[in-house]
């Protein structure tokens, strides 16, 4: 690390979370590497709270090159300098800063006071009226404006020695100003919005009691939070409660005790405690909202569809398909109910029929392409799946995070409850991946006088977070429910859809290891599927197929049979090291350009989200003039750029998991199974695997394995109320 000295010149850029660019005038420099820029003006970029042009600042950080804005200091930490000389005191209280105190008085003060004159005014006010022709009004002005000057920086300071960074502090400040050195005195977890659990709760430990009432309580809450982010529940019971607060935080309580600690929590209004089920009070609130809007919905008045019939026959002739009955219900209920759904597994038709629903809506309402645009919303919870949705209706489809202009550092909608999107048909796929925080966003940031068209699959894996909205409200029996049971064949020997079906309904054919058109099932020994796996990718090679054709599933990472080893061997298939190519290590990890990739976080600046698939084009490394590794990934033409700071954000995609497939298609499917992938064997997993392949499924490994998988039923169950709440509130 590096340090320079001087002062800011001008300011080119800031946000409200403190990072900063701007030029600063060099005064000192703290190696001979900077001596160069001493008395010249730089370029900076990092996080200063609020960066000002009168203060003198110490800058720790590195001077390196930004692939598109050049040389730049990168601060990693900052102080700003007190005055210590008699004129940079005098400067400093004659600047802009402090109110009331032009040059001339500032020279006095000095000269009665000395050099520790703000020290001895922020000390006691009345030492000010030690100076000569010092009037009550000034007094004050000073006094306040050293105060006000001194707060935030101070709280800074302190932040820092209890253990946040530079960033953090700022964050905690901005967000909480001048509250802020209250709650790190008396409850520092108030910072759990913007800042890691584990990072306060290892700060409070080492600045107070761990065995504090105040740690308990935030560690019971968290520990609820945890549970819904492993199971998917909204509720709980007391004993999982207690054993998971145990297990997460080491914190051992009497039966008493801990019903007590609970009691607190209810009447603070932090859980809500009905028949023996505990629940976080914000996921209580949202199903109770998520009722509450779907009522609203549900009742304003249906519409009807003249002439359907006659409507839909022109349809089928102009695209030259033709629906079985149980298709023409769904689309007729669709467009004559406010709330209506439709499911079905692989080969039901559901992307046929939300085409069909769309193109009709447009006709029947006579809609201009601009009107459209303001009418019309299709959503999904994925990028793949929303782009699959653009492809087959030709229509604009985003992921219902765009949709709603998410915020990734609050977490937060700016669509929302007080700012509404104005579209009448919002239709949904993939709702089965919808968890409860996302769709009571979505129904927040939508008027009542819409039709919504839920489209899924109940079958597949639940969503990630916790909730299980689309079985819940099917099972309410509420609203218009159209499930799709008629499979369309791609060929009379084809097998995906129908293997799908007898998975779902725990009844194999005998015939299941048999190959078809589509679909093979390759029996080996678990210590011979990577290698199996790789000589199928092979001779698809050969065969004409690409790597962007091909898809590898997995239940997890780790094991011989995991993603991650068939990652390396896939990689060294599909992009093995060549003369001149340029790569990126990162731990055991190579990153090559070529390499197929898969984002792993949402990342809405970019465009990019959780799931997307895409391949390195670029790999700018460092060298004597790049301070800095750039990785250029290709998105389907999106092309977003990463520093090695930011690999976090990917993995390779040759192997990816089941739940990462969600809401995406692929022409090919290889899917492993191996009884070493223990609890992962089960049936919804399987499932979804086998229902992303469009063209062919291969599977490899072994058959009493996935007999094992097909009548394993975990994960069919989460503790959610909104079925209940449904059918009390309407």
């Amino acid at each position: 690390m590096e340090n320079i000295k001087g002062k800011i010149r001008q300011t080119i850029y800031k946000n409200e979370n403190g990072f900063f660019v701007g030029t600063f005038r060099v005064k000192e420099a703290g190696s001979e590497n900077l001596q160069e820029f001493v008395n010249k003006t730089i370029t900076i970029s990092g996080t200063i709270f609020d960066p000002n042009e009168e203060e003198i600042y110490l800058l720790v950080g590195e001077y390196l090159k930004h692939e598109r804005y050049g040389y730049q200091f990168k601060i990693f930490n900052y102080e700003k300098e007190k005055p210590t000389s008699s004129d940079a005191i005098i400067e400093f209280l004659a600047s802009p800063l402090i109110k009331g105190c032009g040059e001339k008085t500032a020279r006095k003060i000095v000269e009665t006071l000395g050099e520790n004159a703000i020290d001895l005014i922020k000390e006691n006010k009345g030492n000010l009226f030690l100076v000569t022709d010092m009037t009550e009004k000034r007094a004050n002005n000073i006094y306040t404006s050293l105060l006000m000057h001194s707060s935030n920086d101070d709280t800074i300071i302190e932040l820092k020695s209890f253990g946040f960074s530079i960033g953090e502090a700022t964050k905690i400040i901005k967000k909480f100003k001048e509250n802020a050195r209250i709650y790190l005195h008396e409850n520092l977890y108030c910072f759990k919005k913007i800042i890691d659990f584990n990072k306060l709760d290892a700060i409070y430990k080492k600045n107070f009691e761990a065995t504090s009432k105040i740690r308990t309580k935030e560690c019971i809450l968290e520990t609820m939070k945890k549970i819904s982010e492993t199971t998917g529940d909204i509720y709980y019971f007391q004993e999982e409660i207690e054993s998971a607060l145990k297990n997460y935080f080491q914190i051992l309580l009497e039966k008493e005790e801990f019903t007590n600690f609970l009691e607190e929590l209810f009447k603070e209004n932090n859980i809500i405690i009905e028949h023996e089920k505990y629940y976080l009070k914000e996921n209580y609130i949202m199903e109770q909202d998520i009722a509450k809007n779907l009522l609203k919905i549900s009742s304003l008045p249906k519409k009807n569809i003249d002439h359907f019939e006659e409507t839909i026959h022109t349809l089928e002739n102009n695209i030259g398909v033709t629906y079985n009955q149980e298709q023409k219900n769904a689309i007729k209920n669709a467009l004559e109910n406010r709330i209506s759904i439709i499911s079905g597994g692989p080969g039901t038709g559901k992307t046929t029929i939300i085409n069909a629903i769309t193109r009709l809506y447009i006709d029947i309402n006579r809609l201009s392409p601009i009107d459209v645009l303001s009418t019309v919303a299709l959503l999904a919870p994925t990028g793949r799946a929303s782009k699959k949705m653009a492809e087959s209706t030709h229509l604009p489809a985003m992921t219902i995070h765009r949709y709603l202009k998410w915020n990734k550092d609050t977490n937060d909608f700016n669509i929302n409850e007080y700012n509404k999107n104005n579209h009448t048909l919002i239709i949904v796929d993939e709702t089965s991946m919808i968890d409860t925080f996302l769709f009571d966003s979505l129904l927040k940031g939508i008027n009542s006088n819409i039709q919504l068209i839920l489209v899924g699959d109940t079958f597949q894996l639940p969503s990630v977070g916790a909730g299980l909205i689309l079985n819940d409200l099917v099972e309410s029996g509420l609203f218009s429910y159209n499930p799709l049971e008629k499979i369309y064949r791609q060929s009379e020997n084809s097998y995906i859809a129908d293997l799908a079906r007898e998975i779902k309904d725990h009844k194999l054919s005998e015939s299941f290891t048999e190959k078809k058109d589509d679909y093979n099932f390759f029996l080996t020994d678990s210590k011979e599927i990577n290698k199996m796996i790789k000589e199928i990718c092979k001779r698809s090679i050969e065969k004409g197929l690409k790597v962007e054709d091909i898809q590898v599933l997995a239940p997890m990472y780790k094991g011989e049979n995991g993603i991650d080893n068939l990652n390396l061997s896939l990689q060294e298939l599909f992009n093995p090291k060549r003369e001149n190519q340029k790569e990126l290590k990162l731990g055991d990890v190579t990153f090559r350009e070529n390499d197929k990739v898969l984002q792993l976080v949402n990342n809405p600046d970019c465009n990019v989200y959780n799931g997307d698939i895409g391949f390195i084009k670029k790999l700018d490394l460092k060298s004597t003039t790049r301070k800095k590794e750039i990785i250029t990934i290709d998105f389907d033409g999106n092309y977003v750029e990463y520093t090695k700071e930011d690999l976090y954000m990917i993995k390779h995609a040759y192997a990816i998991t089941v739940h990462k497939s969600q809401g995406s298609e692929f022409p090919h499917v290889l899917l492993p199974i191996s009884k070493n992938y223990y609890k992962m064997l089960y049936n919804k997993l399987i499932y979804t695997g086998v229902s992303r392949a469009k063209k062919s499924l291969v599977l490899v490994g072994e058959k009493n394995a996935f007999l094992m998988a097909m009548n394993n039923d975990y994960s069919t169950y989460r503790k959610t109320s909104l079925k209940h709440v449904l059918l009390h509130i309407f």
